[in-house]
């Protein structure tokens, strides 16, 4: 089976800006682009083969009708298992919690949220909040949510591109105004507003809290520093690949090509190539496939080894 792109599903969040479409070329109508799910089979963004023999077919189904592209590892999944995007920050977004699996099984009846940033790019002073400064208990947590005093507990951590954080569930985040980054996650949406700045929706209202499911599953300390399995793979005068995070849901490389780089296809996964600075061209089974800044690719597990030649940065991820 060859690769293939995905027409991929916006969401217009009302912090969001306007950088995915003006530098990186998201076609959508829409007047303010906050994510770009690029690689997706959630019912809340399914994305839509758009290219090959599958062109048309929801993400979904076809993960759903083909198990061999998506590899051993996937082997009795009920569901495609992550799900990857592009987010432009323009405000602050809400500061928020994702439970792990086991409550999101019994309270929201569907997967929890483990998930992994990679700064794209960001403004000078940007920052998000990461985790607590110090532990505390769930009664100051309550009461700082309601005196609006939420964020003097949190860590500020200063961002810079390329930088990686590893959100576990369970630890409280927010990202900040001016970063563009791109998330690998887990299959799930469901996350935990602490607390949204004193916003409005589209309705005029304040926008749903949900301040007890939060106080259920937040870690209340500070968030563990680095990313589990961070190592550096290969260095060469074409490429040098370096391990950003390994866990239980994901595994995601960065590629910074200044030449040519192969990768052999075990069957055990299907790689996620995006493209996140620069440009390659992705060779596979005969077929060349461009890829520019913003753009991504699906290889299935069975297809034949690809190569990749450019240059650019590339996020590739496993399961």
């Amino acid at each position: 089976m060859q690769p293939f792109r995905l027409t991929p599903a916006c969401k217009d969040y009302l912090w969001g800006g306007t950088r995915l479409k003006t530098a990186y070329g998201k076609r959508t109508a829409l007047p303010v682009l906050a994510e770009s799910w690029e690689l997706s089979a959630h019912p809340d963004g399914d994305g839509v083969i758009a290219c090959g023999e599958f062109a048309g077919t929801p993400f979904s189904r076809f993960a759903a009708e083909h198990p061999e592209a998506l590899g051993g590892n996937c082997a009795g999944a009920k569901e495609f298992p992550i799900l990857i995007k592009l987010i432009d920050a323009a405000q602050f977004l809400s500061i928020q919690v994702h439970p792990d699996d086991d409550y999101a099984r019994r309270v929201e009846g569907g997967r929890g949220k483990t998930e992994m940033w990679y700064v794209v790019n960001c403004e000078p002073d940007a920052f998000l909040y990461f985790g607590f400064e110090r532990e505390i208990s769930a009664e100051e947590m309550r009461r700082r949510i309601a005196n609006h005093t939420i964020t003097e507990a949190l860590h500020k951590a200063p961002v810079h591109k390329g930088d990686v954080f590893f959100i576990g569930a369970g630890t409280i985040h927010a990202i900040g105004a001016g970063i563009l980054l791109a998330e690998i996650q887990q299959n799930s949406n469901t996350t935990y507003r602490v607390y949204d700045f004193g916003r409005v929706g589209a309705d005029g209202k304040p926008r749903e809290l949900h301040v007890d499911k939060a106080l259920d599953v937040t870690l209340r300390a500070p968030a563990p520093a680095g990313a589990p399995g961070a190592e550096m793979l290969a260095e060469t005068a074409d490429f040098r690949l370096r391990r950003l995070a390994k866990c239980d849901y994901f595994t995601v490389d960065a590629l910074a090509l200044s030449g040519n780089y192969r990768r052999e296809m075990t069957g055990d996964s299907f790689v996620s190539v995006l493209c996140t600075e620069g440009g390659a061209a992705l060779s596979c089974g005969g077929e060349e496939f461009p890829l520019r800044a913003g753009e991504s690719l699906f290889v299935p597990a069975d297809a034949p080894g690809f190569a990749l030649a450019g240059n650019g940065e590339l996020l590739l991820t496993t399961v």
